[in-house]
């Protein structure tokens, strides 16, 4: 098994690469990151106003001037084996001229479930994600590494679900990322731990500046969070809820967060995720954009 891992570890080394790998040195033209549009940034539309999924590429590019976009399996759970809707998904995003970057997955069981029957019952169940985002053209899955048990014993159990999903998703080209979601997962320590333990080019996370509750009123420092999971992140999630006068994130300091991003060498996209309700969605979306844009320009000097 271990001759298997080392082998598939250096067949994929370049082909799923994290796209921070090719980017450590833009040049003076370059923008320090670009910035994509998460699906559940209108979550409350999708579910409400049964906003068709196929239109939300041409809504991110047209609505936004958004060019780079994150779905959600929730708004197509039940099209992930239907190749010719996947098709029409990738053709309506080239149509919009809108580039496909990864699946954010939910509802398919824990991937550090303590009963191994359920694990890989897990592990299988993001096949066909896998699959469909090799047709859509995207870099990844996001999934979740919920488990139960104490510290270690979810470190081990995490390790093994993501390890195999991993070893499946690294011949399609596509990287198995993590969220800090919840639990012990919004952990820093764990969860790079976790990653390290995988020891898999394909297997990464998505930090995000705002999930790091760990149960009830616990969180986990986010500046530390971030920094401890961006040596493995292959994608960054901008998550927003409150605005001050000035358009400033009122609960992160987005400054701080994306010299920890850029400093870590990473240039590739930050996914606005707005999660807030002060603000529409519209309004919430287009607040993060520009601050974004602001703390980029600051950045940049």
């Amino acid at each position: 098994m271990q001759a298997r891992r080392d082998f598939l570890k250096n067949m994929t080394l370049l082909t799923i690469a994290p796209p921070s790998l090719f980017n450590l040195f833009p040049s003076s033209k370059e923008k320090l990151f670009k910035i994509s549009l998460a699906q559940w940034s209108l979550h409350r539309r999708f579910f409400t106003e049964k906003i068709d999924n196929l239109d939300f590429a041409r809504i991110a590019k047209e609505d936004f001037a958004i060019d780079a976009v994150e779905y959600v399996n929730q708004f197509f759970k039940d099209k992930a084996k239907d190749r010719k809707y996947i098709d029409e998904m990738k053709k309506s995003a080239q149509n919009a001229g809108v580039k496909n970057l990864l699946i954010m997955c939910d509802g398919e069981g824990r991937l550090g479930d303590p009963e191994k029957k359920a694990r890989l019952q897990a592990v299988e169940n993001h096949y066909k994600w896998v699959e469909a985002a090799k047709t859509l053209g995207c870099h990844s899955i996001r999934v979740n590494a919920a488990s139960a048990g104490s510290f270690a014993e979810q470190q081990k159990l995490a390790v093994d679900g993501l390890r195999r999903l991993s070893e499946f998703a690294q011949p399609f080209g596509i990287n198995v990322i993590v969220e800090n979601h919840g639990g012990l997962s919004s952990d820093g320590r764990w969860l790079s731990a976790v990653i390290k333990r995988v020891d898999l080019p394909a297997c990464g996370t998505l930090p995000d500046f705002g999930n790091f509750r760990l149960k009830d009123d616990q969180w986990y420092d986010r500046y530390k969070g971030v920094q401890e999971l961006m040596p493995f992140a292959k994608a960054v999630s901008a998550k927003t809820n409150r605005f001050d006068a000035d358009g400033n994130e009122i609960d992160s300091d987005y400054y701080r967060l994306l010299k920890i991003v850029i400093d870590a060498g990473y240039h590739g996209y930050v996914g606005i995720e707005y999660e807030g309700d002060e603000l529409s969605e519209y309004d919430g979306i287009l607040a993060t954009k520009r601050l974004l844009e602001k703390v980029r320009r600051k950045l940049a000097g």
